[in-house]
């Protein structure tokens, strides 16, 4: 029986005396898979439709042991029927999107998505004649066309955190024939599983809190067989396959997923607590706080409230600069979810012109800590030094 999650993420998608009664599952790095005759080559081409992609494979563009193994265990914490792992968190969202839309569909993105996906879909998919939409969650109702085909976004939202009324979301998507596509790479499936909400597809970007150790590129969309389908064709032939060594670096992590994700659970929601009497802070955005405008919705939905805490300081972009500087645990850079803390002023990751950052909704006094797993006393120790002299809420 494999009733809690931890348990799952173990053993879970990995099969007992596998090849050379290895614990582990190998990492088979073949690009290619030979057959003994042409008779076994007509066999395979005439029964692929219904074989299980563990039983034979032909080309690693189209499947790898490794690979298999991976997505058995990521489709089961998720709830999903069937998982894809894919070259990134982005190959993910642009197969998936790719697949679901055609020209003349419309798409509804809600609230605050990752930059580069807003990208993707206000530029790539409008060169493809696909019409997309950036609404509030709020406003979502409205936005909807008569071809309108999905609604994607993400919870939480990056960088504010905000946590939309996801069941409230689906429901209206059903009403209107639409597929609902959810980023919960921030939520985690040990926080959030959309699917189990009615979602029809959840991406995340295994290179963070999956992978959780800062050291590969993943992604993985999970749904039902009938959903994955054409994505999974629309993989092979565009090419963003996860490599062997990575499919394995995302099972590796996986088996502690749950360990390190309620950590930084209670790391992040102390953390934010601390920043929340800080008289040089001036918003703390996190919903595990009583006063976030969706800490209602996240109590409700959520088993936890996340490991990244976005605050601004008073102080303003230079103070938001010293302190990033004058932090000593944390690492500085772009990415979240590993065993290491990230700290980030993240609109200088944007662009270097303060109008072009602005666009972005992202103030430049704005700093996303990304709570790894270390003793959060020394990372309050360190934040409370790192803000020490800069102006206060009284100054500013």
């Amino acid at each position: 029986m494999q009733d809690h999650m931890e348990t799952r993420a173990v053993h879970c998608g990995e099969t007992r005396g596998g090849a050379y009664d290895a614990l582990t599952t190998p990492i088979v790095m073949s690009s290619t898979y030979t057959f003994d005759n042409t008779q076994a080559i007509r066999e395979f081409v005439e029964h692929k439709a219904e074989r299980s992609p563990a039983e034979r494979y032909e080309y690693g563009r189209y499947g790898n042991p490794t690979q298999t193994a991976a997505e058995r265990k990521l489709a089961t914490l998720d709830g999903g029927e069937q998982a894809l792992l894919f070259a990134s968190g982005m190959a993910a969202i642009t197969t998936s999107l790719l697949t679901l839309l055609s020209a003349g569909d419309h798409l509804v993105i809600l609230g605050g998505v990752y930059r580069r996906t807003r990208t993707f879909a206000s530029q790539q998919l409008a060169r493809w004649g696909v019409d997309v939409s950036f609404v509030c969650a709020e406003a979502f109702e409205e936005a909807i066309q008569p071809t309108t085909r999905a609604i994607f976004f993400e919870v939480p939202t990056n960088p504010t955190l905000r946590v939309p009324n996801v069941e409230k979301i689906i429901a209206s998507a059903k009403r209107h024939a639409m597929a609902t596509v959810v980023d919960a790479t921030f939520a985690t499936p040990v926080n959030l599983r959309p699917l189990e909400l009615g979602a029809d597809l959840v991406i995340h970007s295994a290179t963070k809190y999956i992978g959780g150790h800062n050291d590969l590129l993943a992604g993985v969309a999970v749904g039902s067989a009938e959903a994955l389908g054409p994505i999974e064709e629309a993989r092979g032939i565009l090419g963003g396959v996860a490599s062997p060594l990575d499919a394995y670096l995302v099972l590796r992590g996986a088996k502690t997923l749950p360990l390190r994700v309620r950590r930084q659970n209670e790391s992040a929601l102390r953390l934010a607590e601390f920043l929340k009497q800080h008289p040089a802070v001036s918003r703390v955005h996190y919903p595990g706080l009583p006063d976030h405008p969706d800490h209602a919705v996240a109590a409700r939905l959520m088993s936890g409230f996340g490991g990244v805490v976005s605050f601004e300081l008073a102080g303003g972009s230079d103070a938001a600069s010293t302190c990033i500087d004058k932090l000593e645990i944390p690492h500085i850079g772009p990415t979240l979810g590993g065993v290491e803390s990230i700290a980030q002023q993240q609109a200088l990751f944007i662009s270097r012109d303060p109008a072009k950052r602005a666009e972005y909704g992202i103030p430049d006094a704005l700093i996303r800590y990304a709570v790894g797993i270390e003793a959060i006393d020394d990372l309050i120790v360190d934040l409370r030094n790192a803000l020490r002299g800069l102006p206060t809420t009284g100054e500013v």
